[in-house]
C-alpha cells in the first residue's frame, strides 16, 4: 500500500502539535525555574542545582524509560506522562501564588520533569515509527527537529518576558501547553502494540537491549561512539570556548549572545532544508562533511575576532550537523525493529547525553591553561581524529544492515514494515 504524505497524515500532525506545546513549556520553565530560585534565595549555587538534578535524573532514568516505552502501549504512556507533568507544574503554580516556593519543591518538579521526559521521548519516537512510513521518516524527523529548534529559540524569550511580568505566568503557560498536548495525544487514532515478555521488566537484559542492538550493527556503533560521543563532546567544548571568548570572559553578554543566536538559527535552518536534501539517502557523506566542517570551524575560530563572523561560522557548522543528525536518526529508526524502538532510541540518547556535561568543563580548563588559540588547537585535533575515523571506517561507508527480525527496511526500500496499520 502506498504511504500517504505527511501533509495528509492526521496522526503525525497531532503528534507534532502535541510536542510543540510540550517543548515550548519545557523551554519556558527551564529558564523560569532557576530565575525563581535565584529570586527567592539569592543563591546562584542553589539555582544551578536545578540543572544538575535534571541532568542526573534524566541519565539515571533514560534506559528504564526506553524499556517502559516498549512494554506499555505508547499512546497511553504519553498521556500519562503529560498528566504527570501537568500535576507537577500545577503544584508549582499553587506554591508561587501562595507566596512561598521551597527549594525542595522546585528540585522535585525539575527531577520529575526529567524522569517523565525520559519516558515520553522514547514512547513518542516509537509511536511515530508506527504512524510514519519508512519513505517519509527523514522528512518527519526533520520536522520534529525544526519544531524543537523553534521552541528553543522562542521558549526562553517568552518565558523570560512572562517571568518579568509575573513569576507565575511561565508555569501557567506551561500548564496550558500540557493540556493542549494531552488533548492532541488523546485524539491520535494509531495504537502501538505493547511487547509482552516473561521475566522482570527492568532486568539487566531489558535495560541493555537498546545498547546491545546498537553495538550489533557496526554502522550504528561506530557513528554513535565517534560522532555521538567524541564529536559531541569536542563540539560542546568548542562552543563553550567560543561563548567565553566572545563574551570577554563574562564582561559582556552581547558577543556571546550573537554566537548563541546564530548557532540556534543554524540548527533551525538545517531542520528546514533537510527534507529537500533527503539526508537519510546520503548519511555517510553528510556525517563526513560535518566532521571535517567542525575541524575547519575550530581552526578559523582561533583567529576570528568578530562575534558576527564567529556566529555565522558556527551557524553554518550547526546547520550541516543538524542535517547529518536527522539523516542518522531517521536511518536508525527505520532499521530498528518496532518492538525495540523505545530502548534503542533511549540508548542512543543516553550515549549522546552522557558526555554533554563534560564538554563545557574541558573547554573552560583548556581556555584557562592554553588560551583561545591553544584551546581551539587541541579541540581541532580531537575533531580531526574523530573525522578521520568516520571517513576511513568501511562499516560507516557501507551503511546499516537490516534489523535482526528481518522485517525492517532501509531508506528507499519498500516501506512495508513501517507502514501505518
Amino acid at each position: 500500500m502506498k504511504a500517504s504524505s505527511l501533509r495528509s497524515n492526521r496522526d503525525f500532525r497531532l503528534l507534532w502539535i502535541s510536542g510543540l506545546f510540550a517543548t515550548l513549556g519545557i523551554q519556558m520553565s527551564a529558564l523560569a525555574l532557576p530565575l525563581l530560585v535565584l529570586r527567592e534565595t539569592g543563591s546562584a549555587v542553589q539555582a544551578g542545582a536545578i540543572g544538575t538534578v535534571s541532568v542526573g535524573a534524566l541519565l539515571f532514568t533514560m534506559l528504564p524509560g526506553g524499556v517502559l516505552a516498549d512494554r506499555v502501549e505508547r499512546r497511553r504512556l504519553m498521556r500519562l506522562c503529560d498528566v504527570g507533568s501537568l500535576l507537577a507544574v500545577t503544584s508549582l503554580v499553587v506554591a508561587v501564588l501562595n507566596g512561598g516556593v521551597p527549594l525542595v519543591l522546585v528540585l522535585l518538579v525539575a527531577g520529575a520533569g526529567a524522569v517523565l521526559n525520559s519516558v515520553y521521548g522514547p514512547a513518542a519516537f516509537g509511536l511515530m515509527r508506527t504512524v510514519v512510513s519508512a519513505e517519509h521518516m527523514g522528512t518527519a524527523t526533520a520536522r520534529l527537529q525544526a519544531r524543537t529548534s523553534t521552541a528553543r529559540l522562542v521558549g526562553p524569550l517568552v518565558g523570560g518576558a512572562l517571568f518579568a511580568w509575573h513569576s507565575v505566568l511561565p508555569f501557567l503557560a506551561e500548564a496550558v501547553g500540557l493540556l493542549i498536548s494531552t488533548a492532541c495525544v488523546a485524539l491520535v487514532r494509531t495504537r502501538s502494540k505493547a511487547e509482552k515478555r516473561a521475566g522482570s521488566v527492568f532486568s539487566r537484559k531489558e535495560l541493555t537491549a537498546g545498547l546491545t542492538f546498537l553495538w550489533s550493527l557496526p554502522y550504528l556503533r561506530t557513528v554513535l561512539l565517534v560522532f555521538g560521543l567524541g564529536m559531541n563532546f569536542a563540539f560542546g567544548a568548542m562552543m563553550f570556548t567560543t561563548l567565553a571568548v566572545f563574551s570577554d570572559s563574562g564582561q559582556s553578554g552581547l558577543g556571546g549572545g550573537v554566537v548563541v543566536t546564530c548557532t540556534s538559527a543554524g540548527a533551525l535552518l538545517g531542520a528546514l532544508i533537510a527534507p529537500k536534501l533527503r539526508p537519510e539517502d546520503h548519511s555517510w557523506a553528510l556525517i563526513v562533511a560535518t566532521c571535517w566542517g567542525c575541524v575547519l570551524t575550530a581552526g578559523l575560530l582561533a583567529w576570528i575576532r568578530q562575534p558576527l563572523a564567529a556566529g555565522l561560522l558556527c551557524a553554518a557548522c550547526m546547520c550541516l550537523a543538524t542535517v547529518a543528525s536527522i539523516g542518522f536518526l531517521s536511518t536508525m529508526l527505520v532499521v530498528t525493529p518496532n518492538d525495540r524502538v523505545g530502548r534503542v532510541q533511549s540508548a542512543a540518547s543516553f550515549l549522546s547525553t552522557l558526555v554533554q556535561p563534560f564538554g563545557p568543563l574541558v573547554g573552560g580548563v583548556l581556555l584557562g591553561a592554553l588560551g583561545a588559540v591553544g584551546a581551539y588547537g587541541v579541540l581541532g585535533g580531537v575533531l580531526a581524529l574523530s573525522a578521520a575515523v568516520i571517513t576511513l571506517t568501511p562499516s560507516v561507508r557501507r551503511g546499516p544492515a537490516p534489523g535482526a527480525d528481518g522485517g525492517t527496511v532501509l531508506p528507499g526500500a519498500a516501506p512495508a514494515a513501517a507502514a501505518r496499520p
